[in-house]
C-alpha cells in the first residue's frame, strides 16, 4: 500500500512538473508578442525584453497565466492614455502580483501607440496596470524624476485603440472615479503568440 501511495505521489508530481513545463514564456525571445483580443477588435503588440526584461517577464506572466482575461480598460483620456488590466467587468479588483522594478531609463518614449507600465508615485510600485498611450506623452518620460516604463509597441490593431480612445466615459459611482467607458471594453483574452 504503501508503495502504490508512493508511486501515485511520484506520478502526481511527473504530470504537475509536465504541465508547468508547457508553459512557454519565451524568456530567450527578445521580442515576444502578446495578442489581446478585446470585444471592439484585436491587437498585438511587440514586447522589448532587450529593454525592458524585468517589465516584460512580469506583463507575460500575467497572460499566460490567464490573468488579463475578461479585464477592462477601466480608464480613458482622449489623447493621454487608455489604462486597464487590473479590474474584471464588475470592477473586481484582480490579484496583485509583486511590484516590480521601475526601468523608465530604458530609452523607450512613452510615444503613441506605446504600451507602458502603470503605477502610483512610488517609482516602483508597478504590478499588473498597463495602458496604452493615445499621444506622445514626453511628460511620463523619465527626467529629474522617474517616468513610467514603455515595454513594447502596437504592431497591429492600432484602429482598436483608436476605437478604445473615441469611447464614451463618465464618472462612474460603481467604481469611484471619472473617465471610465460607458460601454465596457473588455480583454476577452490575452494570449502568447508562439515565436516565429
Amino acid at each position: 500500500m504503501k508503495k502504490l501511495f508512493s508511486l501515485l505521489i511520484i506520478t502526481l508530481s511527473l504530470s504537475f512538473s509536465i504541465c508547468a513545463k508547457q508553459v512557454d514564456t519565451q524568456d530567450s525571445n527578445l521580442y515576444p508578442r502578446v495578442q489581446l483580443e478585446t470585444n471592439l477588435g484585436t491587437i498585438v503588440l511587440e514586447l522589448n525584453r532587450r529593454k525592458a526584461p524585468i517589465t516584460v517577464k512580469n506583463f507575460i506572466s500575467y497572460v499566460v497565466k490567464g490573468e488579463y482575461n475578461n479585464t477592462i480598460f477601466h480608464r480613458v483620456v482622449p489623447g493621454f492614455v487608455a489604462q486597464g488590466g487590473g479590474y474584471d467587468t464588475e470592477f473586481n479588483e484582480r490579484p496583485l502580483g509583486d511590484k516590480i522594478f521601475n526601468e523608465s531609463g530604458n530609452g523607450l518614449k512613452n510615444d503613441r501607440m506605446s504600451i507602458a507600465m502603470a503605477r502610483m508615485s512610488d517609482p516602483h510600485s508597478a504590478i499588473r496596470q498597463f495602458y496604452f498611450n493615445l499621444s506622445d506623452n514626453n511628460n511620463l518620460n523619465p527626467g529629474r524624476d522617474w517616468g513610467y516604463t514603455v515595454f513594447g509597441y502596437v504592431e497591429s490593431g492600432e484602429e482598436v485603440i483608436e476605437k478604445i480612445a473615441q469611447s464614451e466615459t463618465h464618472y462612474s459611482s460603481e467604481f469611484g472615479s471619472a473617465d471610465v467607458p460607458v460601454k465596457p471594453i473588455v480583454i476577452k483574452v490575452a494570449t502568447l503568440l508562439p515565436q516565429s
